[in-house]
């Protein structure tokens, strides 16, 4: 692109500016020129164009007309050629553009138009040498950032030098990777996540203070972050958009060398599980896994096992990432492991236990505002004194994660001792059996409530809670004994259990229990 200002500082042009236009005019990157003698030449001139004109078009309008019309057609304004039959630009022309803002220079007979076609063929040829050799040299210094370990900050860096953007880099997972000259905070982070999710991903986003241009970062055959400018994309020169095309293929290294890494790091953690379960065996590898990733195996350790309840998050990988930020976040050593179902946390704890149960209830309420719609569970499973002893914690800590997956409702994290034998046990069996053995032992009295209007399941679930303590019930429920007399015996009917008996009691328990499972 050219300006005005330039070309009126060429000499050899000798360019004289009678109308400046309003300030900032002469400063305004222009595209190209057109030469025309049209009195209506808004068709053919296209926006951000330098007009030049010798006024061969008087006889047909007036300069008003003339100015109007390039004017509508949004060029950048005129430049008027003075010839024999009018030696002196027109009056009534420079007074319509001083009217309509428009810019007006003149040039002198003894100057062609081509002139001005040539030097600014040369303006651009100069521009993009300039901004080869500045791609060249930014190019060299990506390079050097990423090899000596600089991150994404380092990238960031080298763009500032030579462009006024506020950037940042958000990875797929929302999380803020790096900044300079822009802030983000979590909300915004993750709308960007949300954007980098579509297929394609989103080019440009809304956030809090307008619109952001979103240049995404690919690795290993996917999105998996992005280089943000917090301006919108028309708002960025050509050169701008290249320079932040070039850093976004050197994120990608980055990107890349960061995930190598990471695989590496889970694998090694996976394996350690496999350890762990294998027993004594393979205790001493166990312990030397465990100080590898900075735990110490002789002292007590606690295991955490977290997933998706309802299995629409991410990948197990995903949410590796997310527990192993928490623990690191929150001062704790630990090994985090992806499993198939879940992802397990292996950690220094010297503490006392019920202080763990708190540590990962703010666990799922992190990973829960990481993965908004996704509802997180953690299962506890207790204290080993030692990495020896870790195998039981771990198949406790996975078990009791396990059932509360299959939970409906009710608190998120659980140890293993706090679920009750029952739970554990119903883990064991095939889920669609026993949906089949509840839904057959409940629909009776669901289809006598929905029939009659009556209170008979709410009635049987309050009776359980109170331990079959009928005056207790009765108050609960705000009625008379004989009124629960009469309802528990209508249940007994409808379902076959007697529920003056334990084995009764047992059945109807388990049935709203795997209820409450889903």
């Amino acid at each position: 692109m050219f300006t005005l200002s330039s070309l009126a500082e060429n000499a050899s042009l000798g360019l004289r500016v009678l109308v400046p236009g309003p300030p900032g005019a002469m400063d305004e990157p222009l595209d190209w020129v057109h030469n025309t003698e049209l009195p209506d030449p808004s068709r053919y001139v296209r926006e951000r164009e330098l007009v030049l004109t010798n006024g061969l078009w008087t006889a047909e309008v007036t300069p008003a007309q003339f100015v109007a019309n390039v004017r509508g057609a949004r060029a950048g304004g005129i430049v008027f050629g003075l010839r024999a039959e009018m030696p002196r630009t027109p009056d009534e022309l420079v007074k319509a553009c001083e009217q309509a803002g428009l810019p007006l220079l003149e040039i002198s007979m003894e100057v062609p138009f081509t002139a001005i076609s040539h030097a600014v063929s040369g303006l651009y040829t100069e521009q993009r040498q300039q901004a080869l050799v500045g791609m060249v040299r930014r190019g060299d210094a990506l390079a050097t950032a990423i090899s000596r370990g600089a991150g994404a900050s380092g990238v960031l860096r080298v763009l500032t030098r030579d462009h006024d953007l506020p950037l940042a880099v958000v990875d797929r997972m929302g999380r803020l990777l790096a900044a300079a000259g822009a802030e983000l905070d979590d909300e915004q982070s993750l709308i960007v996540a949300a954007g980098l999710a579509r297929r394609p991903p989103a080019l440009e986003l809304r956030l809090r203070d307008g619109l952001a241009a979103l240049y995404p970062v690919g690795a290993v055959g996917d999105v998996d972050a992005a280089l943000i400018c917090l301006r919108p994309l028309s708002a960025l020169t050509p050169i701008e958009r290249e320079a932040l095309e070039q850093a976004a293929k050197f994120l990608s290294l980055e990107v890349a060398k960061q995930q190598a890494v990471q695989a590496i790091e889970l694998r090694f953690a996976s394996e350690l599980l496999e350890m762990v379960l294998s027993g004594a065996q393979r205790a001493a590898e166990v312990a030397e896994r465990l100080r590898t990733f900075g735990v110490d195996p002789t002292g007590p350790l606690a295991v955490c096992a977290v997933a998706f309840a309802d299995e629409k998050g991410p990948t197990a990988h995903g949410l590796a990432e997310v527990v192993g930020e928490f623990f690191a976040r929150e001062g704790v050593p630990s090994v985090v492991a992806g499993g198939t179902q879940d992802v397990v946390g292996v950690l220094t704890w010297r503490q006392p236990e019920h202080d763990l149960a708190r540590l990962a209830e703010s666990l799922v309420q992190s990973v829960d505002k990481r993965f908004p719609g996704s509802r997180s569970v953690a299962g506890l499973g207790g204290i080993a004194p030692h990495s020896a002893e870790l195998r039981q914690p771990l198949v406790h800590a996975r078990e009791a994660c396990r059932v509360l997956r299959r939970s409906r409702g009710g608190p998120p994290v659980r140890s293993f001792v706090e679920l009750g034998t029952h739970r554990l046990l119903l883990g064991l069996v095939d889920p669609a059996t026993l949906r089949g053995f509840s839904g057959d032992l409940l629909a009776p009295l669901r289809e006598h409530d929905a029939r009659r209007g009556s209170d008979l399941e709410r009635t049987l679930r309050t009776f359980l809670d109170h331990d079959g303590q009928w005056a207790a019930t009765a108050a609960a429920l705000h009625v008379h004994v004989n009124t629960l007399r009469n309802r528990l015996t209508k249940i007994t009917d409808l379902t076959g259990r007697d529920v003056a008996r334990t084995e009764g009691r047992v059945d109807l328990f388990l049935a709203l229990t795997i209820d409450a499972m889903g």
